[in-house]
């Protein structure tokens, strides 16, 4: 937890209208820059902590780089900045046009992929994926209970994202908070990538809403089954249509909704 969480003095009012001071523990919201050789390529509004897997995977969900393999690291760009500029290292023999892939305004923390470059090439990253897992729906209802319970940030503060990968058995694999939806399921590609690629027959929850830039995401990465807690938007659930992955929304303790590809699903008895 050492840098994700901000003290801070506050005047709490009841509605009686009395006024007391206390403090709290804010989300700690920074900027971090990603460089390609010598080119920012991105600044990306995070929360400190696994920078080394937020770059890779950013790398490899935006269509940067193809797979993990053709990254050779993730390090600071200097000894003076203090962990907020990365360079990507690029494997032997493997070449990018960091131009291509720069963005001339910082991404905020609720933002996605942007720009056309970085469009385009996710799409031709997005692979089919896998045919399982087979997944029961009591696997699933667990899923969110298990996430929460490992959610350090989100206890402290009650202000922060989570992504998480499981088994199709509903183990848990990786978890990973972030102020933005999309920095924490990098920062899970990024570590997942470096065990398996593509990383394969996993379901990958999400906290908030299942969007576009989700989807591609877990495409890019291999992954079949893409759930979130809150809804699913109408381009997400046509591009995973498109792809074969199993999109679901409103993951709750006694329900969810199924939007794409039922057959991953194990029937309930009785059905």
């Amino acid at each position: 937890m050492d840098g994700a969480t901000t003290p801070h003095e506050l005047t709490r009012v009841s509605r009686s209208g009395a006024m007391s001071r206390s403090s709290d523990l804010l989300v700690t919201e920074a900027p971090v820059e990603f460089r390609l050789h010598g080119v920012p390529l991105a600044v990306l509004m995070r929360t400190p902590g696994h920078d080394e897997e937020l770059g890779l995977g950013f790398a490899i969900t935006e269509g940067i780089v193809l797979n993990p393999g053709e990254v050779a690291g993730v390090v600071p760009a200097s000894a003076a900045d203090d962990g907020d500029r990365w360079s990507l290292e690029l494997s032997d023999g493997v070449e990018v046009d960091a131009e291509q892939f720069r963005r001339n305004l910082y991404t905020t923390s609720s933002c996605g992929v942007c720009g056309k470059a970085s469009i385009d090439a996710v799409r031709v990253a997005a692979r089919r994926p896998p045919p399982g897992p087979r997944v029961s729906a009591e696997t699933l209802f667990g899923l969110t209970a298990t996430m929460r319970e490992a959610q350090p940030g989100f206890s402290a503060t009650g202000g922060i994202h989570a992504a998480a990968l499981f088994t199709g058995e509903g183990e848990m694999i990786v978890l990973r908070e972030d102020i933005g939806r999309h920095n924490a399921v990098d920062k899970v590609v990024g570590h997942s990538s470096r065990l398996a690629w593509p990383i394969g027959e996993r379901i990958l929850l999400v906290s908030g809403r299942v969007s576009f830039e989700m989807v591609q995401k877990a495409a890019v990465a291999g992954i079949p089954v893409l759930a979130g807690v809150s809804a699913a938007s109408s381009l997400a659930v046509e591009l995973g249509e498109e792809l074969g992955l199993t999109v679901i929304g409103f993951l709750r303790d006694d329900s969810f909704n199924v939007y794409t590809d039922l057959g991953r699903m194990v029937p309930s008895h009785g059905e």
